[in-house]
Parts: C-alpha cells; structure tokens; sequence
C-alpha cells in the first residue's frame, strides 16, 4: 500500500468513528496536519523582508533564479513521466516533494517581484531627491490612514506637544519654481502642534462621521476643541492640498519616501472628500465616539478602542499600564475582535471544533456553508467600519480561518488556511513582511491552532476545569510564542503578561459584543446605544484597572537585553522553562510553591521584600523615588502613611514606588513647581489612595501643566491649596516649614524653577533641606529672607534642580550637608548632575547618592532620637 492510500485509509477510519458524514473536527480526530502551504507562506515572507529595499539586479536575479529553478524542477518531473498516477504504479509514493519545492520557489519569486514593484515608489518621482533638499512645496495628497496624535513627551520643563501624524500619497507635487509633477509616493504627514487649529477657510458639510472625535475636548475641560480636530477628523481616500517642506524620512526600511512637515496655523484644506465607504465607516465610529460620550474617563477611553481599533482618548498613562502588561493587543484592531462576533454565529471554539452547530445559525436553520457565508459578509462589515488598511485587512483574513474550517468541516484546515492567508496577504502587501505587528499576529494565531490545544488537554488530564484549561493554554501559547518578539522591541519581558491576559479575556467579550452592538445602533437609536456603551463600560473598566494593576506592581518586568540577540536568549529561555513547566505539572504541590513564589516575587509585600532584599529599610525616614529624569520624594508619615514631594514625569513609576514602600494614605501631596518632570506623574499617586491635600506654588507657569494637576485634583475630589514661606505643618513624626516661595503678591520670577517651594523639614531628630529646583537667583534670595539667613548645617540636603551646575556656592557651604540626594535619569540630554556640583558638594566632606546610579535612595535615622545616626540605603535600579 503506498502512503497516499494509507492516509486516505486512516482518514476514512477517523470519519467513520467520529460519526458525522464529514468528520470530526475534534483535534485527535483528525489525520497529520496539512502543511504544504507553510514553505511557501515562509519564502514569500523571506524573499519580501529582503527585497523591498534591495537594488533592483538583485531583486531581478533572485527572480530569475528562483523561476528558473522552479522551471527546471517541474520540467524534469514532467519529462520523465512523474504523473500521479504512474509514480504511485512504480511505487516510489507522492510526487508532491518536487512539486512543493518548485510552488515554494514561485512564491518567493513572486514575493520578491511585488517587494521589488512596492520598494520602487520609495524613489518613484521627485518627491525623495526634494526631501533631501528640505524643500518646500505645494502639494496635493491623498490620507491612507488614520490620522492620530502622538503621545505627549515630558521633556523637563515641559510635556512636549503631541503632533498629528498620518500616512498619505502624493499624487501632485509644486516645487518653489513652479514646476508641477503628478506622481504617487507614499510620506508621512506630520502636523506640528502650532499648526493644528481649525481650518482657515469652510470645508464642504459633514456628516456626523467626519466631524471632529466626540470627546476629544473633553479631558481639557469645557472650552473650545482641542487643536488637531480638524486634523483629526480627516477620513482615509480624502485629499488636500498643503504647503509644507519634505524632509527625508527618520527611519530607513520604513514604508515612506519623504517625512511632510506641516507648518503654520492653518488647518487642512480639502480638495475632495472622502469616499462614500470611508464616510459610512466614519458615521458608524463618530456614532460610538458620541455613545461613549458619557461614561467615565477609562471606559469612554477604551471602548471604542476595543471596538474598532479608535486609540484617540487614550491618556498616555494608560497606554503606557497596557504596554506593561502586554495587553496592547486589545486595542489594536485583530482576528481576536472579529472571533468575538463569529462566535456568536457559529459558537464558541469548543464546538466549532467538533461539529459547528452551536451558536445563532443553528437555531435559525443554516446549514454550514450558509453560516460561513454569512460570516463573510460580517467579515467584509468588519472591514468597512475599521478602514481596509492593511492592519484590519490581516485581522480579517485571521477572522476568515474559522470560517473556511466551519465551510470544510475540518479543523485541520486551519493550518493551511493560516498560510495561505499569510502567503496571500505579503503578496498584496510586502511591507507587512517587515510589521511586528504582523509577525505578533500571525505568531500568536500560530500557537493558538498548534499550542493551545494540547496544552489544554494536558491541563485538563490533571484535573482543571474545561474552560480554565483553554484560557490558560491560549494566554500561555501567545505569550510563549510573542514574548521573544516584545523582548526585540521593547527590552524588556512583563512577568504578569499571563495572569493579566487571563483576567481580562473573561471580560473582551462581553465588552466587545456591546460595543459593537452600540456601534450598529448608534445612527438609529442613540439612546438605546448609550445603553448599551453603558453596560459595556463595566467589563471594560475592569480592564483598565487589571492593566494599571498589573503595571504598578514592583516586580511587573523585568529588563532584558535588546535585538534580536534578546529575543533568541528569550526563546531559549522559554523552551527550558516550557521543559521544566512539563515536570512539575506532575507535582501538584511543587507547582502551587513556584506560582506562590512567582506571586510574591511580583507582589514584593514590603513586609517581606524588608526581610529578604532590606527594602524598605527599618526606620526609613525619607525616600528619593528613581523615576527617571524628574523629582519624586517620600517622607515617612506613620504606618502607611508618606507625605510625597513631587510626583516625577512618569505616574507608573512613581506609582511603584510608593508600592515598594507600602504607602497606601498620602495626607499631603507637595508639587514645587508645575515642570512637568515634577508633576506628570501626579495620576500614579492619587491611585488607590487616600490623599488629604495637593499643595503647589503660586506661579502657575507652564500653563498647561498647572491645568493638568487642577484637572487631575478635580478627579480625584482632592483640594489644592497654594504653599507660602513660613507655613508650619505636621503629620505623624513629620514636622516642616515652607521656607519658599514668599508670601504675599506672587510678583513674577525669572521662571517656574525659581518660584519652586522649599522644605525644611524634620522628623526623627534629622533636618532635611529641599529645595526644589531652585536657581542661583533664587537661592540667594532664600538666604537673605529670615528664615534662611537662621539655616545652618542639614544633615541632607535634596540638591536644587538635579544637580545642575547652577548652584549658589554660598548655600552649599552654609548648610553644608552630611548626605546629598540628586534625582535625575540615567544618560540624561542635560548633563545632569553636573560634574562641578558633585566636586563641591564631595569637597565640603557630603556623600553623594544620585538615583541614575545608585537607584532609589532611604534615609534613615538609627540610634536614639538625641542623637540619630545617619545612615542611607539604596536600591539598585
């Protein structure tokens, strides 16, 4: 018998003992799995990663090559009578070795031309040689994306403004001398911050959906829309006209020729609208913006992200919680949010593995090819509302799997269906050779077909409940098989991604089904859809909060060496602990002890990290948080309890820090001045706590910033109260003074770092100095004001401005401090601290800790409180 009659007879065997006409799609009833398609799929993906920016002789040989390989392959079969039929009368089995190097040889060669074709409108035009001129022209451009803001940057003083960036063609191009050109290069489009106000002149009416996102002016509170709506509000397929100046693009290997700076303070001018798709899709979006309207901040935030794929509300701070989680696939647009709808069609994945009659269509009588058909043309919905960019249109094709295994009845057409897709798709698009995104998914898809089910069944042969099995054995396939790619990206491998992926998959759902559901009523009866974005804002804010969770825990990550070097140590890593993982599912009671220990190591309680690690340190009386560039201080307050001085640039970081240090109540939060390295991270502290009080300056520059903390306080129904020179408060063992900003009139400084409040404080028989960010101006004011004309000797002193070289020698000598903190990040762009501030402050006999090398940094207070022993513990960053 040859092995093609022996599958057939294996495969017949499996139908008749499954008892269905077509056979079971049950994974162990099924015969080897189908992998033909997956060399080809993995040569067009090889060829189109290499050629896209390859010269063009190489791109032609790699062609020629490939085709005439291939050509010659087939010939020879040909030639010497290797048909079907008589191969297997010979009895040398299958033919399909040959005929499957010579179909993977075409793939690649086909690859490899479409890269070619696609990497040639990178120099297609004038377009690139203008950009490397930083010419300035007019042109007319067509948007192929959404357009998006970015995420605002703490750059010290300020948060940098977000830009508006968004992809477009060149269709026609004006140079300075009037020489026109139609052409079509695909730029980058970036909008700066002064250039985002409304249109100067009326564009044609718009319907709901072109208008500007609905409740994007409000996180700055009531007044006019942000800058950047009319920008923002821009549809794919629409096309303007600009005057802006090209320059070449950041990054090579990327999908533009040329970056367009849009400067000035007018907005877009639109020479025609969108298409009549693209304005439907925008309708069904505006309509969700609108029912989301009214919800609270994070549910309003993510639904419409969960939904389809809309990220404009999401704060940074969010963004970043979900990036530490590895939960970021939520909001992108993916085959998990179409899954979501088809499994109410066709049911959930347990039976769509075995016989596909759960779900809608069998309750309203469709036989399968119906169901599948009618799957498709929700797919092609899909695809509207998400716009069919290549993102969406990968998402769909992942969505497409389950239905063509429901239209075959096989589950075992998954794997083909996966490389066809993949195959098909670098095809149409070879850049998405290149996407990690496309490489996340198609890998995450991967090992939920391969992976997933035997773990499953592994899981539940020791005794776990049917559905914890899968949703364990699905988290743990996608995180083993991706984590190596975040590790390239990011350096850096979440050790909460897992349990965080878990709580929140019981709530995707319900929250996707709702919103979706809110998205198709929304132009039909919008209070209904409220409703329904009503109920769908629990399970979402459940989300929310498993990501910030999951982010503020001290152990959430751990740092990892970048590239792909990184990611190959990872999937080492991954495989032995897959190994390892195998042997002690054997031993129940070995396995509860890692997860106990993997908990705890995440956890750190500062009870037990105390006795384990020293952090906290016994008697710790203040703590420099290492957050970066920026400033955050706690200063012990009783059991709990800390008075924090600053709250620094990041809120995640800050957040953990006061985790580690087990501060749950924070009776008065202390912002010396509104830079934003001083204050961004003002939502990490008013998270989960009780705060009694916000006390800031009285110079209330930069604007923005001291916008964003009244906005912040107002959340959290906390008041603020302005700091004045000679105010005394206590709580606990605390006792301090505000020596600075005077009292009074606030007459203007020379900036916001010389208007930063000043502490004297004592606690524990130990006297603290901190000063803020004070310059040398300001500092020798501080010294001729009573108060500071009676310092003497500190034990420590927090050095003004991290550590800058703009400091009062008079000052530094006068209170000449046992211990000096400097808080600023490592490899900073400001030289920070400045190596003539270390060599006074070392001169006069201080000992020096920065946080940039030393890590976070206690003070503590041994011995009796007549005569404390000063002592500092650091931990390492």
């Amino acid at each position: 018998m040859t092995p093609g009659s022996r599958s057939r007879a294996t495969r017949a065997e499996v139908h008749v003992s499954s008892g269905h006409r077509l056979g079971a799609a049950h994974p162990r009833q099924e015969g080897p799995v189908d992998l033909r398609l997956v060399p080809p799929a993995l040569a067009a993906w090889a060829a189109a990663a290499l050629m896209l920016d390859a010269p063009p002789r190489w791109a032609v040989t790699t062609v020629a090559v490939c085709v005439a390989v291939a050509g010659a392959v087939l010939a020879a079969w040909t030639a010497r009578g290797w048909r079907r039929g008589q191969w297997q009368r010979r009895g040398r089995g299958s033919p399909w070795g040959r005929f499957s190097l010579a179909a993977t040889l075409l793939c690649a060669a086909a690859s490899a031309a479409s890269a070619a074709l696609h990497g040639a409108d990178l120099h297609r035009g004038p377009v690139p040689a203008l950009a490397e001129e930083y010419a300035q022209v007019e042109a007319e451009v067509v948007v192929t994306s959404d357009p998006r803001r970015t995420r605002p940057r703490v750059a010290s003083a300020h948060a940098m403004p977000p830009s508006v960036v968004l992809h477009a063609d060149v269709v026609r191009v004006r140079q300075a001398d009037g020489t026109e050109t139609v052409t079509r290069t695909p730029v980058l489009v970036v909008v700066r911050g002064e250039s985002t106000g409304a249109a100067s002149a009326p564009d044609p009416p718009r319907s709901r959906g072109q208008g500007p996102p609905r409740g994007e002016g409000a996180r700055q509170g009531p007044a006019a829309s942000r800058p950047g709506d009319a920008w923002l509000a821009l549809l794919p397929s629409t096309r303007l006209r600009v005057r802006a100046r090209l320059a070449p693009p950041l990054a090579q290997g990327d999908k533009v020729a040329a970056v367009l700076r849009v400067t000035g303070g007018h907005g877009p001018q639109v020479v025609e609208g969108p298409s009549g798709t693209q304005r439907l899709a925008g309708e069904l979006r505006g309509g969700l913006r609108e029912a989301t309207d009214g919800l609270p901040a994070d549910a309003r935030a993510l639904l419409p992200g969960l939904v389809v794929g809309d990220t404009s509300r999401v704060p940074a701070e969010l963004d970043e919680a979900f990036r530490a989680t590895d939960l970021t696939h939520l909001l992108a647009v993916s085959g998990g949010n179409l899954t979501v709808i088809l499994v109410l069609l066709i049911g959930p994945p347990g039976s769509a593995q075995r016989v596909e009659r759960r779900g809608l269509a069998p309750k309203l009588g469709l036989p399968l090819r119906t169901t599948a058909l009618l799957g498709g043309l929700l797919t092609l919905g899909f695809v509207i509302v998400c716009r069919p960019d290549p993102s969406v249109l990968r998402a769909a094709a992942c969505g497409l799997i389950a239905l063509l295994a429901i239209a075959t009845g096989r589950r075992r057409s998954l794997i083909p269906a996966l490389a066809a897709a993949v195959l098909l798709l670098v095809l149409y698009d070879p850049w998405l050779a290149r996407s990690h995104g496309f490489l996340l998914s198609v890998l995450a898809t991967g090992a939920l077909l391969t992976l997933a089910p035997r773990w499953s069944t592994a899981l539940r042969g020791r005794g776990m409940p049917p559905r914890c099995a899968d949703a364990l054995a699905a988290a743990a396939a996608a995180q083993a098989v991706c984590a190596p790619v975040v590790a390239v990206i990011a350096a850096r491998v979440s050790v909460v991604a897992v349990p965080c992926n878990l709580l929140a998959e019981f709530a995707v759902a319900p929250a996707t089904v709702l919103g979706f559901a809110a998205l198709a009523l929304a132009p039909v009866a919008m209070p209904v859809a409220e409703a329904l974005a009503w109920c769908g804002s629990w399970p979402v804010e459940w989300i929310a909060e498993i990501a910030r969770t999951g982010a503020a825990q001290p152990g959430s990550g751990v740092d990892w060496p970048g590239g792909w070097r990184g990611g190959l140590l990872l999937a080492l890593a991954t495989a032995g602990l897959v190994l390892v993982g195998r042997r002690l599912a054997r031993h129940p009671w070995l396995a509860a002890a890692c997860a106990l220990l993997l908990l705890l190591t995440v956890v750190q309680p500062p009870s037990l990290t105390r006795v384990i690690a020293g952090w906290p340190p016994p008697r710790w009386r203040m703590v420099m948080c290492d957050v970066g560039q920026g400033d955050a201080a706690v200063l012990a307050a009783g059991d709990g309890a800390g008075v924090v001085v600053d709250a620094g640039p990041d809120p995640v970081a800050v957040d953990r820090c006061l985790r580690s240090l087990g501060i749950t109540r924070v009776p008065l939060v202390l912002l010396t001045h509104f830079h934003a390295d001083h204050v961004a991270g003002l939502p990490g502290v008013l998270r989960g706590r009780e705060v009694g009080v916000i006390q800031t300056t009285g110079f209330r520059e930069p604007p923005e910033q001291a916008q964003f903390v009244r906005e912040q306080a107002a959340a959290a129904r906390v008041p603020v109260t302005r700091a004045v020179a000679g105010e005394r408060r206590r709580a606990g063992p605390l006792d301090w003074q505000v020596l600075w900003p005077p009292a009074g009139p606030v007459t203007a400084p020379d900036g916001p770092n010389d208007a930063s409040v000043t502490l004297l404080v004592r606690t524990a028989g130990l006297t603290l100095l901190l000063l803020g960010d004070l310059e040398p101006p300001a500092q020798r004011a501080l010294l001729r004001t009573p108060a500071g004309s009676a310092l003497t000797s500190v034990d420590v002193l927090k050095v003004a401005h991290h550590g800058s070289a703009h400091q009062d020698p008079e000052l530094l000598r006068r209170v000449a401090p046992r211990l000096a903190l400097i808080s600023c990040g490592a490899d900073n762009s400001y030289g920070h601290p400045a190596p003539v501030t270390v060599a006074a402050l070392r001169a006069g006999g201080t000992r020096v800790l920065r946080t940039d090398v030393d890590g976070a940094v206690a003070v503590v207070s041994a011995g009796p409180r007549s005569a404390p022993r000063l002592e500092a513990a650091t931990r390492p960053p």
